[in-house]
């Protein structure tokens, strides 16, 4: 049974200085798809030589999980815990904030120089409380660590957590997360299938796709149902790419503000006061 399309929603436009920004989720028509939170959507843009780079400098979270799509471009992650790592296209970092971490994720001395093309996405995924305390973690992968499965309908999987038919993305997520991303030709089909209950997230990137034969073009978020198990999927545009995922849903309290989000308003005010005593690792 194919899954409800419940509504597509475009991302709205939300520029930074500097820097083309369309925000995704949340947005007017949907809150947050749990256990998915947020998704920024950095450019595509084009950077001159002796540029500043990305804006984003040191920065604390608590309570959930990033993971970053580098598409063009670079972008160098460093982290409280010693982590350091620049990533490339078609790259993706993973982070677990856990009980706090601080991080910067910024443009590399060379693309600065040089400048160039810059496409950059970061999903933002909740824990539930039982690991919002966990030890903060990173993990970088670039492209080529991740499982790209060719499929014979023109499509190009790269996965990163969860499997497919059998093979296995290179992350193993604390909450049993599914995400990928996918690379279609104009007229390509996929049949995608979720299990049922799960949430899924569905974005695209670039191009234009059906979604059991709803219509959802560049920038544009698809909500489904929970129901079904079946997402038909249609490239109508050259160079079409979505980002993937499903997950379980948590379905606790949530409190988010700023860069942290837990269950409670009370632990938010908490995790104020922990990082301005420097008790983020």
């Amino acid at each position: 049974m194919q899954r409800e399309v419940r509504a597509i929603h475009p991302a709205l436009e939300a520029h930074m200085p500097g820097l083309s920004t369309w925000q995704a989720l949340p947005n007017p028509g949907v809150e947050y798809l749990d256990p998915f939170l947020l998704l920024n959507h950095h450019g595509p843009e084009n950077f001159p030589p002796q540029n500043q780079g990305l804006p984003f400098g040191p920065h604390p979270h608590r309570g959930f999980e990033t993971l970053t799509f580098i598409f063009d471009g670079d972008l160098v992650h460093k982290d409280s815990t010693g982590h350091v790592s620049e990533m490339g296209p078609g790259g993706v970092q993973w982070m677990t904030a856990g009980k706090g971490i601080i991080h910067s994720e910024v443009s590399s001395d060379a693309f600065k120089e040089k400048g160039g093309r810059e496409e950059v996405l970061q999903l933002w995924m909740n824990l539930p409380r039982k690991l919002k305390d966990v030890e903060p973690d990173y993990h970088g992968y670039p492209a080529e660590t991740l499982r790209t499965i060719d499929l014979e309908t023109q499509v190009k999987l790269h996965l990163i957590s969860g499997s497919y038919h059998g093979q296995q993305g290179p992350h193993e997520s604390l909450t049993g997360l599914w995400l990928a991303y996918a690379d279609m030709q104009r007229g390509s089909m996929w049949t995608w299938e979720v299990p049922e209950d799960r949430n899924v997230f569905l974005y695209v990137v670039a191009g234009a796709v059906t979604v059991n034969g709803h219509q959802a073009p560049m920038r544009h978020l698809v909500e489904m149902g929970t129901k079904g198990t079946l997402v038909e999927l249609m490239s109508t545009e050259p160079g079409t790419r979505l980002i993937l995922g499903h997950g379980a849903v948590i379905d606790e309290p949530k409190a988010a503000q700023g860069p942290f989000v837990m269950n409670y308003p009370g632990e938010i005010k908490q995790a104020w006061l922990d990082y301005q005593a420097g008790k983020f690792a």
